[in-house]
């Protein structure tokens, strides 16, 4: 009993000293508001009304990834998976693409005016727009209930990404001050992404667009200027009207998965010539076949394989993945096409820690490869160094780090 007591009252004391702990992060907080996030704001036309409808009774939110309380340190982040990168086919679970796909076709008949204007405008294709509005936010069906200055404010004043965070907290205060939305209404992500499209503060400033004509950017509620604000998002980053985004090809075993990237296109007709064909059948479309071509292969040899254009990059600009962009291509083609699934068949790979990943870049570069930085994700650099490793030393080229690498690459 007496060490029952003893360890209750240690935790009790423990409790104690994490709350006054905790109170005094929150002292400095408030004070980080008002000498650091006011003045910039004010800088930048903000109105002392507007900081102040923004931040009344708002504290920190503990319960967010990556934070560093001031004066300690960060923690080490723990080794993990991550799908989109190490196990492609899970990306493309038929739950998500069948989901996207049925309830894009809806809203594509429940907003064909606003999509219409839409790509009118921009040249951005309708299906698209939706695919991405699917991806990201459900058709505005997923709520988003975080509150945009809290999350954005925890995360500015003691994130590992500080100085970042805070700039988009200023952002913030100038969509809350330019009346596009009431200060406390504005709802994000746990990492600050607004509205349906999830646009960080920074590029809804850029790239939000009025879609209705009623003097106001609201990706909140507003279907139609969400519909144009992704479309203006693509277009102001290079979408390239009348070109498609890429296609399902099949890549024979003459032509290596180590040409894989954007800085080794060539036009489609030449890859063409390379026996590089369409599992469809269907001949490259007269216009595209002019145009420069880039070999995408998420799984290597070891899943599908398409050539890409340049609009598959400009899908990447909203968000880094080559299977986030490969996702919004495809349900786009399913919603407009009626297209299938891919006719290759993802392979079991991936399954591999970040720190195994790591290790074998590591190796990597060593040898002189260009891996694209050892961060255990294994991009196209990544990829494509594996095949060339796999090549020169007699291997049968894959183009995707293995398991059994482990032990013949890393010494």
């Amino acid at each position: 009993m007496r060490t029952l007591l003893f360890s209750l009252g240690l935790a009790l004391l423990a409790h104690s000293a994490l709350a006054q702990d905790r109170a005094a992060v929150e002292r400095q907080f408030q004070s980080w508001l008002q000498d650091t996030i006011w003045p910039q704001a004010r800088a930048k036309g903000v109105s002392r009304r507007t900081m102040t409808q923004a931040f009344s009774g708002v504290s920190l939110n503990w319960d967010l990834p990556d934070l560093v309380a001031p004066g300690s340190k960060a923690k080490t982040p723990k080794t993990q998976r991550q799908a989109e990168f190490g196990s492609p086919g899970k990306y493309f679970n038929a739950g998500s693409v069948q989901g996207a796909t049925s309830m894009g076709r809806k809203m594509a008949k429940r907003h064909a005016t606003a999509l219409a204007r839409a790509e009118a405008k921009t040249g951005v294709p309708a299906r698209i727009i939706l695919a991405i509005w699917g991806r990201e936010s459900g058709y505005g069906q997923v709520p988003i209930r975080h509150d945009a200055f809290r999350v954005l404010a925890t995360k500015g004043f003691m994130s590992t990404r500080a100085e970042y965070f805070t700039e988009e907290l200023i952002a913030a205060l100038q969509i809350a001050d330019a009346g596009h939305i009431k200060g406390r209404a504005m709802k994000s992500s746990w990492a600050g992404a607004l509205g349906q499209p999830q646009f960080m503060p920074s590029s809804f400033l850029a790239f939000a667009a009025d879609g209705n004509g009623d003097g106001r950017a609201d990706i909140w509620e507003s279907q139609d200027d969400t519909i144009a604000s992704i479309a203006n998002y693509l277009a102001q980053h290079g979408w390239v009207a009348g070109r498609d985004w890429g296609f399902e090809v099949t890549v024979p075993q003459a032509v290596s998965c180590a040409l894989e990237g954007p800085d080794q296109g060539r036009l489609i007709r030449d890859w063409e010539s390379m026996g590089v064909t369409r599992v469809s059948g269907k001949a490259f479309p007269a216009h595209e076949r002019t145009g420069e071509g880039y070999l995408m292969m998420p799984a290597g040899r070891n899943g599908p394989a398409f050539l890409v254009t340049p609009n598959f990059y400009v899908l990447k600009e909203y968000n880094k993945s080559d299977l986030y962009a490969l996702f919004v291509g495809h349900v786009g083609d399913r919603i407009q096409y009626g297209v299938g699934d891919f006719r290759a068949v993802w392979g079991q790979v991936g399954g591999l820690y970040r720190s195994d990943v790591a290790r074998m870049q590591k190796a990597l570069e060593r040898q002189g490869h260009d891996v694209g930085g050892a961060d255990g994700l294994p991009g196209f650099k990544t990829r494509r160094s594996v095949g060339r490793w796999q090549e020169a030393t007699g291997r049968k080229p894959t183009c995707f780090p293995e398991k059994k690498m482990k032990t013949t690459l890393i010494p």
